[in-house]
């Protein structure tokens, strides 16, 4: 079976022509294996497209760690580009993800690609952090000198708090750099690590940032791989309405997948 990489501001994904449902699925060693960047082609995630009878096509996600997640903002606008690709869509789409429907353009002669990312409504504030759900759930913490500081000790710290021992959380840390842009570092979970950019990690911390620091939209937001734009409509006190994820999403090559292991 043929694969394609693709990155998305440093976000990246082994991505899979699923339309004949013949990948192994529920092979979450298999998963892994491939996403590992030491013994595999190396990604934060596996992304299946799979056919569909009432839109274009379904998105089907894998963490790092061979579980299927939750929805992936940057590895959902890498799914529109490679739809493009394989000919099923021209330069809009609507897709089916875990958390039900998206749509999405792409502009700028295939530059951007700007996903419609799910309503949010209400935001839990604590002294430590914020916590809001995307598509999947994030803390959002502000740091005075984020280039300096441990986002892989304090994520997990996070990540593996009481508060969140069930379902765990992304763990987001967010500097304001000017009145529109925010630099933001992001410790994901299921990859269990720092990424280079996290898409609903990036909405959350824009979001976060329209409500505590009273930034209007669009908002720029900067990640170690790039950088990203969220425009919303705030819509009462912490809900929002019409948000869009915009950035780049391009192949970095292609090869074909080793078979899985038969197992003993």
């Amino acid at each position: 079976m043929h694969f394609y990489k693709y990155q998305g501001a440093g976000n990246d994904f082994v991505m899979i022509d699923d339309r004949l449902l013949t990948f192994p699925a529920q092979d979450h060693t298999y998963i892994s294996q491939l996403c590992d960047r030491r013994f595999g082609i190396g990604a934060d995630g596996l992304i299946l497209i799979q056919p569909d009878t009432e839109v274009d096509f379904r998105m089907v996600y894998f963490n790092a760690n061979g579980r299927e997640g939750s929805m992936c903002g940057n590895g959902g606008r890498c799914a529109v580009k490679f739809a493009q690709q394989l000919g099923i869509i021209t330069d809009y789409t609507q897709f089916l993800a875990v958390d039900g429907l998206h749509e999405a353009y792409i502009e700028e002669a295939g530059k951007t690609i700007r996903l419609k990312m799910q309503n949010v409504q209400g935001m839990e504030q604590t002294p430590e952090y914020a916590f809001l759900d995307t598509g999947s759930p994030h803390t959002v913490t502000v740091i005075e000198d984020l280039e300096r500081f441990d986002v892989t000790e304090a994520g997990k710290a996070i990540r593996y708090s009481p508060r969140f021992t069930e379902k765990g959380t992304n763990v987001n840390f967010v500097q304001k750099t000017s009145e529109n842009a925010l630099f933001v570092r992001t410790y994901e979970r299921g990859v269990e690590a720092e990424t280079y950019a996290c898409g609903t990690g990036a909405t959350a911390c824009a979001l976060f940032a329209s409500i505590q620091m009273q930034m209007p939209s669009p908002i720029q937001v900067q990640v170690l791989g790039g950088k990203l734009q969220v425009s919303f409509e705030r819509v009462g006190k912490d809900s929002f309405e019409e948000i869009y994820l915009a950035g780049p999403a391009e192949m970095v090559f292609e090869g074909n997948l080793p078979a899985p292991a038969e197992k003993k």
